[in-house]
């Protein structure tokens, strides 16, 4: 049976493609991390550089290291050597911004940036069995739920000092990587705490009547009574649908459920049936607020994909086709080799200034999924004997 073509347009891009620019041109030789983004022109900046784009970046060589790639390794070393000069060992935690030199410029406690900082110590972790790099982990997590608790006891503050409504999106992140600790640690303490933002998910984040994720809520995590607190975003339903399954296997939890509920409800209301773009924003009761589609949703969706399949035997191929084509044709290929653009409005033009490290991360995250599960895909697909 001939292999699919699009796990060979996947592979050709990460190994071929991908990781051959950013592990050259993409590499900050000189001041150490990584290049923050790139022009249109293909010039890179590395002025500033954030931190949870080290992080990212630190997962992609890391991963690609156990998938066979030999620069992988000494490169994931490379970036958290960078990494480590944004712990700040006054109070703890991590930097949300340095300069080209690694040089804080912005010391503000990030959830978000913390999250990353989980997930990445977890793969060099992975790489390296190293019990400092755990450690480091547990000062991260120590720092979060000292610094970072909200005063009611539910979940964390975005920021510190917080502003605005509260926020799902960091806390998704953070399940992340307290998952990849856990399965590459074994330690408990990790996956307990995963267990109580999944509870916080199910109880405040999740809706179960419209089985849509709301992004911003009030103080308590109820319903935010304002436009915004009635936005979702399919990718992110995507995402957490991908993430829940990794926690089911963890755990033996039964998710399934929510799984489902998370997909269907994306797949309905949040993915272009003419182009199959996954849109950026839909409101709650499947309005579309922007059409436009940027990378990472179609990653999430391919993702999402991969999880079904592993749940319940539901047949991937048809959205890793759609959503892998897409990145391929219109995201990928238009774009000087080994980058992309990362944003498409409806009609499938390009609305970007430049090309940010930061999704690197989601499409090798995705295609690696993808790839991970073609022997099954191939496997379910035969003709029996």
């Amino acid at each position: 049976m001939r292999m699919p073509s699009i796990f060979t347009g996947l592979r050709n891009w990460m190994f071929e493609e991908a990781l051959p620019f950013w592990s050259s041109e993409g590499v900050d030789r000189v001041h150490g991390g990584y290049v923050e983004h790139f022009t249109l022109d293909g010039e890179p900046y590395t002025e500033t550089k954030r931190v949870f784009v080290v992080c990212r970046q630190i997962y992609v060589f890391a991963h690609a290291s156990t998938l066979g790639f030999s620069e992988g390794a000494a490169l994931a070393a490379h970036g958290y050597r960078f990494l480590e000069k944004a712990w700040l060992p006054q109070d703890g935690g991590w930097a949300r911004r340095l300069d080209a030199r690694g040089r804080p410029v912005d010391e503000t406690p990030d959830l978000y940036v913390l999250s990353f900082a989980l997930f990445a110590l977890a793969w060099i972790y992975r790489l390296t069995s190293d019990p400092q790099v755990l450690v480091r982990a547990h000062q991260t997590l120590d720092f979060i739920e000292k610094r970072m608790r909200h005063v009611s006891g539910l979940g964390f503050l975005h920021e510190y000092p917080a502003a605005g409504p509260r926020q799902q999106n960091p806390h998704m992140h953070l399940v992340e990587g307290l998952l990849a600790l856990a399965e590459f640690s074994r330690e408990s303490r990790f996956l307990e705490a995963a267990k109580n933002i999944v509870g916080l998910f199910e109880a405040r984040f999740f809706n179960r009547q419209s089985r849509t994720l709301a992004e911003f809520f009030a103080e308590d995590f109820s319903p935010l009574d304002a436009p915004e607190g009635r936005l979702t975003e399919p990718g992110h339903q995507f995402e957490w649908a991908w993430i829940l399954n990794n926690y089911q296997s963890l755990t033996g939890r039964d998710a399934r459920e929510t799984i489902v509920g998370l997909h269907e409800t994306a797949e309905r209301h949040g993915v272009d049936p003419r182009t199959h773009a996954t849109y950026n924003s839909v409101r709650d009761d499947g309005t579309v607020l922007n059409a436009g589609s940027r990378i990472w949703p179609n990653t999430e969706r391919m993702k999402a994909a991969v999880a079904l399949f592993e749940l319940t035997g539901r047949p991937p191929l048809g959205d890793l086709e759609q959503s892998g084509r897409l990145l391929l044709d219109a995201y990928l290929a238009p774009a000087l080799n080994g980058r992309w653009f990362d944003n498409l409005d409806q009609q499938g033009k390009p609305t970007v200034d430049k090309i940010p490290a930061s999704s690197l991360y989601h499409l090798f995250l995705a295609f690696a999924e993808a790839l991970r599960v073609e022997p099954l895909i191939l496997a379910a697909s035969r003709d029996p004997v």
